[in-house]
């Protein structure tokens, strides 16, 4: 599972760099899936190890980054689609896209993550 971290570290960060540049480079805060791809990969790449008890820790900590990255995105889409729906305004079209595709990003992510603990368990009690 830690290979498949880090895949969804570089998609992350390929999606923070791609929407930064999208936006002509005007609005830092399009880069915010490039850190939580950046924390994803490094916590990753920490999860890849013999050790079980290491592995298990750094890939807890990461579908923890996951979710929080997870809920935070469809958070702030919500929010930002109301409240250009009340200021009576088109919402910032590739804002919204890129905080969506961050969430379906990490949705995937935090569910293989969670059907791979499950898994694990049952693996452990056979």
């Amino acid at each position: 599972m830690a290979k498949v971290t880090l895949i969804f570290a570089v998609l992350l960060a390929a999606l923070g760099v791609g929407s930064y540049v999208g936006t002509g480079s005007a609005h830092p805060t399009a880069l915010i899936p490039l850190w939580f791809g950046l924390a994803l990969g490094l916590f990753g790449f920490l999860a890849i190890s013999p050790n079980e008890g290491r592995r298990k820790l750094f890939m807890h900590i990461n579908v923890t980054i996951g979710l929080i990255g997870l809920i935070g995105a469809l958070v702030v889409a919500v929010q930002g689609y109301a409240h250009a729906r009340a200021a009576g305004v088109a919402p910032d079209q590739i804002a919204l896209i890129c905080k969506l595709a961050m969430a379906a990003l990490l949705l995937v992510y935090v569910n293989l993550c969670v059907r791979s603990f499950i898994a694990a368990r049952r693996a452990r009690k056979v």
